[in-house]
């Protein structure tokens, strides 16, 4: 049959990315004590196109997709995947991400009962033509923060609201993070961590906990920017935080993207 995809094009337009998105597929995520899981994961896959080229070939993505879901190597071997991409495509670079949710099971901080709480994290690669790699952990972590301003001026009480941190970092493939490092971390710098079971000693204690450690939106991304920034394997990074306002109708912001190394 014809090939309408590889005849020739005249517009003179080489196209950056042109691919596929929200294709669903399992993953296999390492967990850092050493059980694999497998999660619902929603990739999206592009490349370049030169000028020449009508259009690409989709379902050439779907082929490698599959393929290394069925050798168990997707969230492991992302950059094999994106470089097989290439290859079959025949293009100059390439871009590959994958968006999951991430469960890790949760100790109350009294009662020490455990239930999962639920990350969106995501792993992305980049090739560009000169075949240089780049990786991206991702994780949006939902903490409390607790007003300082409104500590300091009521007579008690403070007002409080949920945020959700949104981390990318990126560090050599001989390097690792774990997503559960990572998100520690990020809990560590708002006033207090969600959880998603709580009994009542649970409830006084994080209710304390957050009155005791007051967050601006502002000292909660500098507290994150510090700990990237002493984190040796880190290269790069990007930091969003937003805070859904409980006495305003809107959310405070805060971002900050840095290249260390």
């Amino acid at each position: 049959m014809k090939d309408v995809q590889n005849t020739q094009d005249n517009r003179n337009v080489d196209i950056q990315k042109v691919g596929i998105k929200n294709i669903d597929l399992p993953l296999i995520i390492q967990r850092k004590d050493k059980h694999d899981l497998v999660v619902s994961g929603q990739a999206r896959a592009a490349v370049s196109l030169p000028k020449n080229y009508k259009g690409t070939h989709m379902s050439r993505f779907v082929e490698v997709l599959n393929e290394w879901r069925t050798k168990n190597l997707l969230g492991v071997d992302i950059k094999g995947c994106l470089e097989k991409i290439i290859k079959k495509l025949h293009a100059q670079s390439g871009e590959l991400e994958f968006n999951f949710k991430y469960f890790i099971d949760k100790p109350a901080p009294v009662t020490k009962l455990k239930a999962p709480v639920c990350y969106d994290c995501s792993f992305e690669g980049y090739i560009d033509k000169d075949n240089n790699y780049k990786f991206f952990l991702g994780a949006k972590v939902p903490v409390t923060t607790l007003c300082p301003c409104s500590k300091e001026i009521s007579k008690y009480g403070a007002h409080n609201q949920r945020a959700i941190i949104s981390v990318k970092v990126s560090y050599d493939e001989t390097e690792h993070i774990w997503l559960e490092d990572l998100i520690q971390m990020i809990e560590s710098c708002a006033s207090s961590p969600l959880y998603t079971l709580l009994k009542r000693q649970d409830e006084k204690y994080v209710t304390e906990h957050a009155y005791e450690n007051p967050r601006f939106v502002e000292d909660v991304l500098r507290e994150v920017v510090v700990k990237l920034r002493e984190n040796k394997i880190i290269n790069e990074f990007e930091v969003n935080c937003e805070a859904y306002e409980s006495i305003h109708n809107h959310s405070a912001w805060a971002y900050q993207k840095e290249v260390i190394r």
